[in-house]
């Protein structure tokens, strides 16, 4: 037996949790029974430190669209970190303008040009300072419920106050609607409002998916009061909702896009935003106006691009739009059993959302997953929802395994609470 496979292993992890690392995120893992250290994962599947293997329904909230170390991704970055990981940030980076022109070929609309950072939430940063410096204007008008990171810009555009009470201030100039109602954006735009943050389908509120009429209101709105409209798809880009990005179901193109999680393939880390040549033209007097050491290295770029690579030959949005239509069927069939405790099962490919009418069930059902080996959780901001987000890669096999679980996890905790 070695080390990593002594029972001792885990307690030891847990404790240096409690000691070093978050005493209260050691606590909830262990309440809803995650009491295990991930080893090593492939496609759909995670193996603790013990061998005892789990279905990834959760897929790292959407970093792992194509599974755990897709073997493209993992030869690609491995090539690139024998060659050069990490970049000079003098010289010319290649993966980086290679990954730039993918980007602008594949995303919606005019977009063009694009600054690469590490992780959602500093592009969502890199995106409210591109508007402000664009526009000379200050104010932004976010949703309630909305999700856009936990930095302090990102957070401030975010829609939910328990996030935001603890660190307030908040950044000044920022103004919540709720959220399909472009009636309430066009109230709230003044003549300082520099633009509008929104999720083509908010992730962490829930899954809440838009009236149609919605995201082609707000493109109207923007362009006729001069605002700029950015769309957060850092959790619906690149195949999670059925399509490349989330509002490409609407045929809607924003002024600036903001990217991450699944780029990087489920391999590196990457977050991104892209904007017109327009918009863009305010960096160009000052170049190094907004800048970041690791954004855009090598390693970084080089799984970009074998993601995108996979992502279109394989055509694996369309593949997360037939088989979200099955999750969906499964689950809201599960649902018809149990009127009075879910009260909604709702999404869009494979970013899907069920409502329970207490929190405290989700977390039960969570707990009952656990016991299943089966990995999920709920939504930051309603934990009413449990949220399922698999690999696009997932199998009808492996789906029929969670709709058994998820029917034997909720019938479970109905006869706990009876």
């Amino acid at each position: 037996m070695t080390a990593y496979q002594d029972p001792a292993f885990v307690d030891e992890t847990v404790e240096k949790y409690r000691r070093y690392v978050n005493p209260g995120l050691a606590s909830l893992m262990e309440f809803v029974g995650f009491r295990a250290v991930e080893w090593e994962g492939d496609g759909a599947l995670v193996r603790d430190s013990t061998g005892q293997e789990y279905l990834d329904f959760l897929g790292g909230y959407g970093v792992f669209a194509l599974g755990h170390a897709h073997p493209a991704v993992v030869r690609a970055v491995q090539e690139q970190a024998a060659r050069l990981p990490l970049s000079s940030r003098v010289l010319f980076n290649r993966p980086m303008a290679d990954l730039a022109e993918q980007l602008a070929a594949i995303t919606p609309g005019a977009l063009q040009y694009t600054f690469f950072c590490n992780s959602g939430t500093e592009a969502v940063e890199g995106a409210l300072k591109l508007a402000r410096l664009h526009t000379g204007k200050t104010h932004v008008i976010g949703t309630v419920g909305g999700f856009h990171g936990k930095t302090y810009g990102g957070l401030s555009a975010s829609g939910r106050d328990v996030y935001k009470t603890p660190f307030a201030p908040m950044v000044p100039e920022f103004t919540h609607v709720p959220f399909a109602d472009a009636d309430a954006v066009a109230a709230a735009i003044t003549d300082e409002t520099a633009a509008v943050i929104v999720e083509p389908v908010q992730g962490e509120n829930g899954v809440i998916v838009p009236p149609d009429d919605y995201l082609p209101a707000l493109r109207a709105l923007c362009t006729a009061r001069g605002v700029l409209l950015i769309f957060d798809e850092v959790q619906t880009g690149f195949g999670r909702t059925g399509a490349l990005f989330g509002c490409d179901h609407w045929g809607v193109a924003p002024d600036i896009m903001t990217m991450a999680k699944a780029l990087g393939g489920g391999v590196m880390p990457i977050g991104a935003f892209t904007a017109t040549a327009e918009v863009w033209h305010a960096f160009e007097p000052n170049p190094l106006l907004h800048s970041s050491t690791f954004g855009g290295n090598e390693l970084a770029c080089a799984a970009g691009l074998a993601t995108i690579s996979v992502l279109l030959e394989e055509d694996i949005p369309a593949r997360a739009a037939a088989l979200g239509e099955e999750l969906l069927a499964g689950l809201r069939a599960v649902a018809a059993r149990y009127p009075g405790t879910i009260t909604a099962v709702r999404g869009k490919g494979l970013l899907i959302g069920v409502e329970f009418t207490e929190r405290d069930i989700a977390a039960l059902v969570i707990a009952g997953f656990a016991q299943r080996r089966i990995l999920a959780a709920y939504t930051l901001n309603n934990p009413c929802v449990i949220r399922f987000e698999p690999p696009l890669i997932i199998t009808r096999a492996q789906i029929a395994r969670v709709l058994d679980a998820f029917d034997h996890a909720v019938a479970g905790v109905m006869e706990l609470l009876a």
